[in-house]
Formats: C-alpha cells, structure tokens, sequence
C-alpha cells in the first residue's frame, strides 16, 4: 500500500477492519468528500441513467456500481488501501478499544495524549473520576479524529455517545463539545458529521444542529418513520441497515411494515430503502440516503442509484474482478428521482412527524433493532471509560 497511507506499524489487525472508507466514485459526494490538492482517481465516463447492463468499453462491474452510487467499503484492513483508496472516515468507541489493545498504533499516541490529564485521578471520588474518564473519551476521539482527517480528504464521522439517545439536549450539548475540541485541534466543521441514533429525540437534535450548520449522520434506521422524519429534519446522511432487517423477518413475525413488504413479495430491508429514497426525492428533502449491512451481490444490484452502498469487501473484490456483467445480473439504476416521483405513498405516511405519531409508527422490528443497537454503541462507550480508568498514567506521556 501507498506510504501516505500507513495508519498502522503492525499487521493487519482488528483495528484495522474498524476503519471504515467511502471508495471513490464518479458521482459528486456532498457530504463525504472535500476539496483535496491531490488528483482523484479517474473512471471511465458512463452511459445515460437508463443504462441497463454494463458497457463493453468499461473495466470492471464495480465500475458500472460506482457509476451510480458511492460505494462505501464495510470492512477495510491495511493491505486494502491501493484496491480501495480512502476518502472519509468513523471515528468510534469500537475504534478507540482497538487503538488501546494494540500499543504500536500510529493512533496511539492520539490517545495517549487524551489521557496525560492527571486531574481524573484526583477526583475525590469515583463517581467523579469516571465522569473524568467520560471527558476524556470524548477527546480520545478527537484526536483519533483529528489524525484520520490529516489522512482522507472528506469528512469523519464521529459517534455520538449512545446513552444520550434519548436526551435531545444531552446529544445536541455533547455535539457541541466535540465541535469546540475539534476547533481547538483545527479541523473545521466542514470535515465533520457526527453520527446519531434515530431515537425521535436523536432526530429532533438532528433537526436542531442541522439549522446551526452542524451536519449529522443518522443511524439506526429500520422503519419508514424513521427515515421520513430524519428528512424532515434535514438530517445529512441517514443509513439503513438492510440485512438485519431481513434478518429480524427471518426469525419473527408482526411487524406490519415488514408484513406488507412481504405480502408484495419484497425484501423488507430493500423495500425500505426503495421507500425512504422514494420520499426523500420525490418531496425534495436534501438527505442523502446510505444502504448499509449489504449481505450478497443481489442487494448491492437491487439499490443501485442510491447515495451511498456500504458492502462487505468479498463483494466488492468480485465486482471488481468482474469485467464483464455476470448473465444473472442486471446492472439497472433502479433508484432514480424519475421512479420516486412514480412511487405512491399513503396519505398516512404522508403526515408531518411528530413524537407521537412516530412512537406509533415505530413496529416491533426497529424497536428491537434500535435497542440493540443502542446496547451495544453504550457497552463499548463504558468499556472504553472503564479501560481509560484501568490505564491511567498512560505509558508513553
């Protein structure tokens, strides 16, 4: 891989498969991309929308992908970069633990420097050392964010702590903090979102920021309501987790959204994304919409045309190693502003959300989801605190 992009001194490890990057695409990318000094990679020119298979003049099926939606890398290692190079970034909990259980990390040092603050263990009790311990994971992923904006040209992403997901106030205060720790390590408001659960006041904090400038990423979205009322908000990105809805339909039963998706004799994590891409262009919001936990080829096909497809590196690898389109295949932009404006929606979906009509929107699937989502996002949060507080003095300050 390319010298100016050793992130790592070691083998490729753990950590590495937590750094998540946008591959680079021909299609303009608001929101991940920034203005850089260095050229980008070229792709050959593509046919019009309508385009349906993969033209003999191009090199690759990712090619023929990635003429219609970003495509975003779900795992990335250390010897990935040349195949698949990085243009933006997630800074997380879940990176954080991998940067302190591997001490040769060039992040390291950004953590370390985190924690040279010595008041933590001065507190007079430990209620107060790890509210200090809080303090300093948030600027421990600043400063990893600080370093991995120094090293991709978009934007990172930085998780908002998961026990906020409920406090509007709370998620709004902490995005704030972290926007003022980012200033003081010089990177601007424009290289960043901050990443929210779609709790209804994750949105409505959304909503908020989104009116200061402050650019949010929505996660955890499992049903329409989620969707259409992040739009509402303006949120920036707002990422739909494909697989492990079709996962919760496999296993269980009377979710009335996931039923009628069924009934159409759809995929209910593809029929989700079709739906929530529909209403955000046919209603003219400025989201832009990411197609995540992508499980085969198929679904990668089956949301073409949507803003961004994050898809495991097998799939990608055989996209890319595909020059011409495989007979089972058809590589049709299926979403386009032309076939929202064709989508119906009901007079029901169409209303403007509120907190009420959202929680009875919400049906057994993005509840169940949500909160196991929200666990896990709040378990690696104290796990990160408590490693903090086991560490402390760090080694290298």
């Amino acid at each position: 891989m390319a010298s100016s992009f050793h992130l790592l001194s070691s083998s490729p490890t753990l950590l590495d498969r937590r750094l998540r990057f946008p591959v680079q695409s021909v299609r303009p990318n608001h929101i991940f991309n920034f203005p850089r000094s260095f050229p980008l990679i070229q792709k050959q020119a593509f046919s019009a929308i309508s385009s349906s298979s993969l033209d003999t003049g191009l090199t690759t099926e990712l090619d023929a992908v990635s003429s219609h939606s970003e495509v975003v890398p779900d795992t990335v290692i250390f010897d990935d970069f040349e195949r698949f190079p990085p243009t933006a970034a997630t800074v997380s909990s879940s990176l954080l633990l991998g940067i302190c259980s591997l001490p040769d990390t060039t992040f390291r040092g950004a953590v370390d420097t985190a924690l040279a603050d010595r008041k933590c263990n001065a507190s007079d009790s430990s209620d107060a050392r790890m509210s200090c311990f809080f303090n300093q994971a948030s600027l421990a992923l600043v400063n990893v964010g600080c370093d991995l904006a120094k090293l991709v040209p978009g934007r990172v992403s930085t998780e908002i702590d998961a026990r906020l997901a409920y406090d509007t106030n709370g998620i709004i205060s902490k995005v704030h903090d972290l926007l003022n720790l980012y200033r003081e390590v010089e990177v601007p408001p424009e290289r960043l979102l901050f990443k929210i659960p779609a709790t209804w006041q994750g949105i409505e904090a959304s909503r908020i920021l989104e009116s200061e400038g402050i650019r949010t990423h929505m996660t955890f979205v499992y049903s329409f309501c989620q969707a259409a009322a992040a739009a509402q908000a303006g949120a920036s990105v707002i990422q739909i987790f494909v697989g492990r809805i079709r996962d919760w339909a496999r296993h269980r039963s009377g979710d009335p959204e996931i039923e009628a998706a069924l009934k159409r004799g759809e995929d209910p994590g593809l029929a989700l994304v079709t739906k929530s891409y529909s209403y955000i262009h046919k209603y003219g919001h400025n989201s832009k919409l990411m197609a995540a936990a992508i499980r085969n080829k198929q679904d990668v096909l089956h949301v073409l045309g949507v803003d961004y497809i994050i898809t495991p590196l097998k799939i990608l690898q055989a996209l890319k190693e595909s020059v011409t389109p495989d007979d089972k295949y058809s590589f049709v932009k299926r979403l386009s502003p032309e076939s929202a404006n064709a989508y119906n929606f009901s007079e029901e979906e169409l209303v403007q959300w509120d907190q009420y009509s959202f929680a009875s929107a919400m049906g057994p699937a993005a509840v169940e989801l949500l909160a196991a989502g929200l666990d896990g996002y709040a378990n690696q949060a104290k796990r990160v605190e408590e490693f903090f507080g086991k560490i402390w003095p760090p080694p290298n300050v």
